[in-house]
């Protein structure tokens, strides 16, 4: 399945998430989606930092921007596969992520947000 316009995509993402605007993210994913962050294992640790569907992201993201009122994602580089995107950024606090997203129907059905782990 093809993927979205990655460049387009990814300014659209950094633009909703940076507006802080939660349902312009939401638009761009499935009803039925599966994420994956450790940061949802934080806030909600009933998830076991995986959150299923839309309705449960929605939910995530509410309680999680309130306690990130600075965030503010920079895209560093766009990495386009078949049906995937994956999105490199720095956040608010200097830290490199990289979002992973699957596409079906130009909407994400899985996405996985993945941290850098520094060297011991």
């Amino acid at each position: 399945m093809p993927t979205p316009d990655p460049q387009r995509f990814a300014r659209a993402w950094a633009d909703a998430w940076n507006a802080h605007d939660v349902e312009a993210v939401l638009a761009h994913f499935h009803d039925d989606v599966v994420f994956t962050s450790p940061v949802a294992a934080r806030v909600q640790p009933e998830t076991g930092g995986v959150v299923h569907g839309k309705a449960a992201l929605r939910a995530y993201w509410n309680a999680a921007l309130p306690l990130i009122p600075d965030l503010h994602f920079e895209v560093l580089g766009v990495y386009a596969g078949e049906s995937t995107l994956v999105l490199h950024y720095r956040n608010q606090g200097g830290g490199l992520v990289n979002e992973v997203l699957r596409f079906d129907n130009a909407l994400v059905a899985e996405g996985h947000g993945t941290y850098l782990v520094e060297p011991d």
